[in-house]
């Protein structure tokens, strides 16, 4: 199951990477920074509710339906408001780096153009990711699937695939509301305000309102509570994996199989390690894997399936980027066997990476006393996104 959803993972992101290929007259200075921590951060928020959907449905707390006071509910309620939340840090973020790394770039935007493009883009790509990880929680709870084997990574690769294009669009529209005479930025600035009242708004609502103990109502209040710290936290390293990709954006534009690999990359790194966390979430709430801080045979075995599903889907995400390259662009003076060998040595080393981390910080967050289902995803996601990117990019070095 796992190896089928990682396949279709990577076939997903081969659009994603095709459509960053064809946008580069987009690409002004942050926007690397921003479309990077945008899509590693819905992976975050929402591969993070899908386990703990898939942990609800092991233990039979979950239902279909979104009545008050069920998991789905509270979820859904949770997810909408830390994608608000973390849509406006990412903005206001990506700007502030932008300004201090790159402080003689011309095209850099203002702190309202980002905040737009972030908010607007994120949230209409956050409904849509919404909708599908309701959709796969439905599936899976009528065909009684182990949804920690599929969820992190169809939710990644579709996070791609929308988060992409939507931040796209509301570059797209930011630049056309832009250039109404003498309005086009007051009503950037309207629009921005308007998102943050909005989500102030909401946050009130969750925190103030009344729960009943009887039921989940008070689960959506101790996500957000839980979850924006480790979010907020993990916004650092999306903002480093960013850095690391725009600094390299030249080479990447040059070499087109580059620029159409390294979405369905990063991608694969976040499905692997969201997979394994949830797996390891749901063995630790089971009892079927003890919290101890040197791995046992549950884990190796766990290990094992990591390694055998990487080094398959990066070779397939190596040959398919390859021929979309080269029908794009005709661009193949990298070669065939250079790009493969960049994506399996990366992969390799990535692997091994992700493996270890995801097993002890599940085994960190248990000990902390802390909900893994809530922190490993979005931990071991944003750590992989930059530790990820900078493999790939040594890896380039060495065969370039």
């Amino acid at each position: 199951m796992g190896l089928t959803a990682l396949v279709i993972a990577g076939t997903a992101d081969l659009f994603a990477g095709i459509l960053q290929d064809q946008m580069t007259g987009y690409l002004f200075t942050g926007m690397m920074i921003l479309i990077y921590s945008a899509i590693g951060m819905r992976g975050n928020i929402f591969g993070a509710m899908g386990s703990r959907i898939g942990t609800a449905m092991n233990i039979g707390t979950f239902e279909m339906s979104a009545k008050k006071g069920t998991v789905l509910r509270a979820n859904v309620e949770s997810t909408i408001l830390l994608t608000l939340i973390m849509s406006i840090a990412m903005g206001v973020t990506t700007w502030i780096a932008s300004c201090i790394i790159y402080p003689d770039a011309t095209d850099i935007m203002s702190i309202w153009d980002f905040i737009f493009i972030s908010t607007v883009g994120g949230v209409i790509a956050g409904i849509i990711v919404l909708m599908f990880n309701i959709l796969i929680a439905y599936i899976g709870n009528k065909r009684e699937w182990d949804v920690d084997n599929i969820t992190a990574p169809l939710i990644a690769a579709i996070g791609d695939i929308v988060t992409m294009p939507m931040i796209f669009a509301a570059t797209w529209l930011m630049l056309e509301i832009g250039d109404v005479p003498d309005m086009g930025d007051m009503i950037i600035l309207a629009i921005s305000l308007a998102l943050i009242a909005l989500t102030v708004f909401f946050t009130l609502y969750i925190v103030k309102r009344k729960v009943s103990k009887r039921d989940f109502s008070g689960e959506a209040k101790r996500v957000v509570f839980q979850s924006l710290p480790v979010l907020m936290f993990c916004l650092v390293f999306e903002i480093g994996a960013g850095i690391t990709i725009q600094s390299e954006q030249d080479k990447l534009v040059e070499f087109s199989v580059l620029l159409i690999m390294l979405p369905a990359f990063l991608n694969q790194g976040n499905a692997l390690s969201g997979m394994l966390t949830s797996r390891l979430s749901s063995m630790i709430h089971l009892g079927t894997l003890e919290d101890k801080w040197v791995p046992g045979r549950g884990a190796y075995e766990n290990f094992l399936i990591m390694y055998i599903c990487a080094m398959l889907t990066f070779l397939y995400i190596g040959l398919i980027s390859f021929g979309a390259a080269w029908v794009t662009s005709g661009n193949d003076n990298i070669g065939i066997l250079t790009s493969l060998g960049i994506i399996l040595v990366a992969g390799f080393l990535a692997t091994t990476i992700l493996n270890i981390l995801s097993y002890y910080v599940a085994i960190a967050a248990t000990k902390f006393g802390l909900d893994p289902d809530d922190c490993c995803i979005p931990i071991t996601s944003s750590v992989m996104d930059m530790l990820g990117s900078m493999v790939l990019v040594f890896i380039i070095y060495l065969f370039i």
